[in-house]
């Protein structure tokens, strides 16, 4: 199978640690031009300089803060008009923990947009380059949450539920021209997100003893 992602453009999000991070390095091993996105300029232009790169790769960076989404849009916007995206990693930070319960609504709001709004603004920008060159991957990291909630993370069960039914549906508007939709739906794994969790759990168990 020939894997190569040659001439292809990719847009990561959340792409200056973990499974962001991750997936910028891998696709720009397989020859893709990368495109970061995160709202830290520091951490973005140290891993640009991480990138494997040939004489033929290309890669940047927007930095973007998802809080801001018309800033997200008009930034992206502006990405498009210079080349065409092929690849779109939809990945960010989930919320704080805690029971649905006791979840503000603001806090509901907030996630919503920057899981859902967020990643259809990054889909509706990038779409029609898509389908110009009959060739899309549209990649959304989302949660296992999506199967069976997750104790303790009451907003982020409810709308990782809502992204996967948004994907699930544009996957099956968007077939017919070349593009597939996915959700990647890790397990525990070791980053900053998960550390911060498991601490959250630990000072709230000592808290009762």
């Amino acid at each position: 199978m020939d894997l190569t992602l040659t001439g292809k453009n990719a847009l990561v999000c959340g792409s200056t640690r973990g499974i962001g991070k991750a997936a910028a390095i891998e696709l720009a091993q397989m020859g893709a031009n990368v495109t970061l996105v995160a709202r830290n300029e520091i951490e973005l232009k140290k891993v640009v300089t991480e990138l494997d790169s040939s004489k033929a790769q290309k890669h940047g960076y927007i930095c973007a803060d998802y809080s801001k989404p018309e800033e997200l849009k008009s930034k992206v916007q502006q990405l498009v008009k210079e080349k065409a995206i092929h690849i779109l990693v939809n990945n960010t930070g989930g919320p704080a923990g805690g029971p649905a319960i006791n979840a503000k609504v603001e806090e509901f709001i907030q996630t919503f947009s920057n899981h859902l709004l967020c990643n259809h603004i990054l889909m509706q920008a990038v779409v029609e380059g898509m389908k110009q060159a009959k060739f899309g991957r549209i990649i959304n990291i989302i949660s296992t949450s999506v199967k069976q909630p997750i104790k303790g993370l009451g907003v982020s069960n409810t709308i990782r539920a809502a992204v996967a039914n948004w994907s699930k549906t544009l996957s099956v508007e968007l077939a017919p021209f070349g593009i597939t939709v996915n959700n990647v739906l890790p397990g525990a794994t070791m980053t900053q997100r998960l550390t911060s969790l498991l601490e959250a759990k630990s000072q709230k168990n000592r808290s009762f003893n």
